[in-house]
């Protein structure tokens, strides 16, 4: 019985050096305290931009900066649930809590993020649609 086994490449990647679990944890915390400009520099300059899957793709970093600008001045925070990250690649499941007057939006996408060896997102494709999102209604005070 011929025996099964899975190859395994010994050839560096192009980003095996790139700590991409830590990237992504750099995305995050950007999202909660960053402007649109600084989102934005996490992007390589010709990166592409999918949010959600299926719409117009934004490409290079005035497009993804403008997309990212409904955050400025929001209070805003990224919480990473799960990552999956191999080289220069991660898919990661996460929560973004919005606080806006009189409401709260809660929003749990899926992105694939790919990075480029010196850390730079180069394409961003994230997972969601209405229902993976909720809005609270908060009590005046």
């Amino acid at each position: 019985m011929p025996s099964s086994t899975v190859p395994s490449s010994t050839a560096p990647t192009v980003s095996d050096h790139i700590d991409t679990a830590a990237l992504v944890s750099r995305y995050l915390a950007t999202i909660s305290t960053g402007t649109a400009a600084e989102i934005a520099e996490l992007y390589a300059p010709d990166a592409r931009l999918e949010d959600p899957v299926g719409s117009e793709p934004r490409i290079g970093r005035p497009a993804i900066e403008e997309f990212y600008r409904g955050l400025d001045g929001t209070d805003s925070t990224a919480e990473l649930l799960v990552v999956r990250a191999v080289g220069g690649q991660a898919a990661f499941h996460f929560r973004v809590t919005t606080r806006l007057p009189g409401r709260t939006i809660v929003m749990e996408p899926i992105d694939m993020m790919t990075f480029d060896d010196s850390g730079l997102i180069t394409s961003m494709r994230a997972f969601w649609a209405p229902a993976d999102m909720t809005v609270q209604v908060n009590a005046s005070t």
